[in-house]
């Protein structure tokens, strides 16, 4: 289908008008470098897109019609943009607006990046290039003479980054990106050359599992204030979605069912697996590689936990080719740092219950965005719980029959599991 895009332009506190419908190259939302590099030649004048202001189709966030906010640094000749928009309404203040979706919040991002590179003896060389901008972070790429440098800006309630990455350098600096400055809801990071993993190979694979778990296993704390999601947290945090923000949402049956499958909680904590950092997000897209041992990316949600939950993310991710060897190269790098642990049992148990997690966090995401960015998360609580549902009942066959969860050790109450 695509993305087309329309933008609210402003500049000076003042509303110009709409640009646009216009075919952009990316299909996803929150993708804005193209919709930055189209205005620009549109317009002839740079820009920045600020925030979303609306989606018409498409889905799980891509594809459709979406409208931005976007800010002229400087005023377009006249003629380039039609209609009218109303600035005062664009900018009305809103309590979980982001601080990179106000442009007095950008420039204050940009400016602490500069000064930074500065004081590191990298002054910046040009201007920064706007690649990602949505409710979860806005990225940008600095030039310098010594090479780019990337800011990324996080919201309030992301993990604290750049402790995660310091926690995990400690263990092995290499698994993990070069922080080279950091602030509340902000970090500066070296560029990391080469692609993103989607299509990672399987030894590729191979080396992030196996590296992750080993550096986790070896992590000791070292004073970060992590987000606890141990088993009995989580297990809490689940019921109280259910019953809470869910009521009315779910059939009674899903309900209950959800709630039954909820008390698995307690097995997975007799999997001998240790409480460690959790990355939170450990899909092949947050590992990059230029050709040697990926390095990982972004820790917004990092928590303490049981790292079963990153050996499932990275195996619900990969191709059907690579999914048995990414749970066989988990499981034997935690036989290998836990002896006597069950690695294989605790990723059949927690295969459906990693979403009843990613339930939790998507309510998270909800409750901490302004409400025309909730689009990108609306409806993803409901479909985790419905998607752990049927995980348990037809669970995957790449995690082995060996590790199956019997029916006597399945959770009481619907007779489902």
């Amino acid at each position: 289908m695509g993305r087309t895009v329309s933008a609210h332009v402003t500049a000076d506190g003042e509303g110009l008008g709409v640009a646009g419908p216009f075919p952009v190259d990316s299909p996803w939302w929150a993708e804005t470098g193209p919709v930055v590099a189209r205005l620009r030649q549109a317009l002839g004048v740079p820009v920045v897109v600020l925030r979303l202001l609306e989606v018409a189709g498409g889905e799980g966030g891509r594809d459709g019609h979406v409208t931005y906010h976007v800010e002229a640094l400087r005023r377009p000749a006249p003629g380039v943009l039609s209609g009218t928009v109303d600035h005062d309404a664009l900018t009305a203040p809103e309590p979980s607006r982001a601080p990179w979706a106000r442009l007095d919040g950008l420039r204050e991002l940009l400016d602490w990046a500069s000064d930074a590179l500065a004081g590191l003896g990298r002054p910046v060389t040009g201007p920064a290039e706007q690649h990602r901008t949505w409710n979860l972070s806005g990225l940008f790429r600095l030039p310098t003479a010594a090479g780019p440098a990337w800011v990324k800006a996080l919201p309030a309630f992301a993990a604290d980054e750049a402790a995660a990455i310091a926690a995990l350098a400690r263990t092995d600096p290499g698994v993990v990106p070069t922080v080279l400055a950091a602030g509340s809801g902000r970090l500066l990071m070296e560029d990391l050359p080469g692609e993103d993993c989607w299509n990672a190979a399987a030894p590729l694979v191979v080396s992030a599992v196996s590296r992750m778990a080993a550096a986790q296993a070896r992590y000791e704390g070292g004073g970060e204030a992590l987000p606890d999601r141990r088993p009995p947290v989580l297990a809490g945090r689940v019921a109280a979605l259910l019953d809470e923000r869910l009521a009315g949402r779910l059939t009674e049956e899903e309900h209950a069912a959800a709630h039954d499958l909820n008390r698995r909680w307690a097995a997975l904590a007799e999997c001998g697996l240790p409480a460690t950092l959790v990355h939170g997000d450990f899909h092949p897209g947050n590992w990059r590689s230029g050709g040697g041992p990926p390095v990982v990316l972004d820790f917004a949600d990092a928590h303490l936990g049981d790292p079963v939950l990153d050996g499932l993310r990275a195996f619900d991710y990969l191709p059907e080719d690579r999914k048995a060897v990414a749970a066989r190269a988990w499981a034997d790098a935690w036989r290998r740092h836990r002896p006597g642990s069950r690695p294989e049992r605790a990723l059949a148990l927690a295969e459906p219950l990693a979403h009843l997690a990613y339930a939790v966090r998507y309510q998270e995401f909800l409750d901490g965005i302004e409400p025309s960015e909730r689009i990108y998360h609306l409806d993803d609580p409901v479909s985790c719980v419905r998607e752990a549902l049927r995980v348990a009942r037809e669970p995957s066959p790449y995690l082995g029959a060996g590790s199956r969860v019997s029916m006597e050790e399945a959770p009481r109450g619907s007779g489902r599991w």
